[in-house]
């Protein structure tokens, strides 16, 4: 079925309202406005996508070209967000943990997180009941994806775009890309690579935002302004990646732009159970953990504590992309 730009503006809009009542502590139940349920077949997703992108620019090219295409852009853009860091932080060093790598298949940057333990969930006393109670939980090391996956990337990997905002380009964040259909990204990109990539789990992903386990509202700091494109700020559509202040560990856009899937199953009270040592979240559920807020959302949802867990694994927005955890080197 064709979604509508109504549709979106539907969707991105009652989540807001949703995380409105967040901020004020009220209890909200599993509101969110599907867009759309696709079975994972290749048919039914193309279906969903508008003419103007299956039949237009965006029409799909061969891995091979794709990649070679993206491979350039990508090192444009590292390039001219070097130059943006310096400038904004007037070439003070950034804190790193160990050095950074870049997938051969894809061009994927990813940066070494050294693992350890921290508050996890509500720790600033102005979020909602599924962040508490706040918790301690350690971490091992892993790699997190320096960047949003974006529609480049998958597009050498899937060779088509399914995203509402594809005119942005290919250093925007691909969205409209259901849980599902991320795992069927996963199964070829790990063909392909011979590695065994993947989707953070929630606490990875909460650990690596807060540079490092900090104690920072945002990813990266107090000031959402500076890193985070939000409903303020964003001109109602997303951003090419990079283009914000990256976090202590030199990761972009983990807050704002597009909210970012995980591993994890969704239960509103999880916290309340939680292991101590790398938790991989409960394991049943009928929706799929969200992280990190986007383009629409107010300040509050795009919190380093937020979370958004109300999306079955079918279900496609276009405020919806992800990130990826790689194999530690």
């Amino acid at each position: 079925m064709t979604r509508t730009r109504a549709n979106t503006i539907a969707a991105a809009g009652i989540v807001a309202l949703i995380f409105v009542g967040f901020a004020h502590g009220e209890e909200v139940q599993d509101k969110a406005v599907k867009v759309n349920t696709e079975p994972e077949s290749t048919a039914a997703r193309q279906s969903t996508v508008p003419a103007k992108q299956r039949e237009g620019g965006t029409a799909s090219r061969s891995s091979a070209e794709s990649g070679k295409d993206f491979t350039s852009v990508l090192g444009t853009l590292k390039q001219e967000t070097a130059k943006s860091r310096d400038r904004q932080d007037g070439g003070k060093a950034r804190a790193t943990q160990g050095k950074e790598f870049t997938d051969p298949t894809t061009g994927m940057a990813f940066v070494p997180v050294k693992g350890g333990c921290f508050q996890m969930g509500d720790t600033f006393g102005d979020g909602n009941d599924t962040e508490k109670p706040v918790h301690e939980v350690c971490v091992s090391d892993f790699a997190m994806g320096k960047y949003e996956v974006t529609q480049g990337q998958w597009k050498s990997i899937m060779g088509s775009n399914p995203s509402y905002f594809s005119s942005c380009g290919d250093t925007c964040p691909v969205e409209s890309v259901s849980w599902n259909y991320v795992q069927e990204f996963l199964r070829k990109l790990n063909k392909r690579s011979g590695k065994i990539y993947r989707l953070p789990t929630e606490a990875e992903w909460e650990y690596a935002c807060r540079s490092g386990g900090k104690s920072e509202k945002y990813c990266g700091g107090n000031d959402v302004d500076a890193v985070a494109w939000y409903d303020k700020n964003s001109g109602g559509k997303t951003h090419p990646a990079g283009e914000k202040r990256p976090n202590g560990l030199g990761l972009y856009d983990m807050s704002g732009n597009v909210w970012e899937w995980v591993s994890d199953w969704y239960v509103s009270d999880y916290y309340r159970t939680s292991p101590k040592d790398n938790p991989q979240g409960p394991s049943l559920g009928s929706s799929r953990v969200y992280r990190g807020g986007g383009w629409h959302g107010v300040p509050v949802s795009v919190r380093a504590g937020g979370r958004g867990g109300f999306g079955a694994p079918d279900y496609r927005f276009d405020i919806l992309g992800f990130r990826l955890v790689a194999p530690v080197q």
